[in-house]
């Protein structure tokens, strides 16, 4: 014979943890919604190419009159 008697502040607890979870799930949505939407935003993925902080020749235009 288990006791399954259940103190009310136990039901205002989940509660809080119920309504925590959600404001938590709402901002991970939040960031994957702002980085999807920054995603396609771009249009062009060479734009961010030009943003990973390494000099690589492919991405930067050919001048005329340069010798390489």
């Amino acid at each position: 014979m288990a006791l399954q008697v259940e103190h009310e502040l136990h039901g205002r607890r989940r509660g809080l943890n119920r309504g925590l979870g959600l404001i938590l799930i709402g901002l991970v949505a939040l960031v994957f919604v702002l980085t999807i939407v920054k995603i396609l935003s771009l249009g062009d993925i060479a734009e961010l190419e030009s943003f990973d902080h390494v000099a690589r020749p492919q991405i930067i235009p050919e001048q005329e009159g340069q010798p390489w």
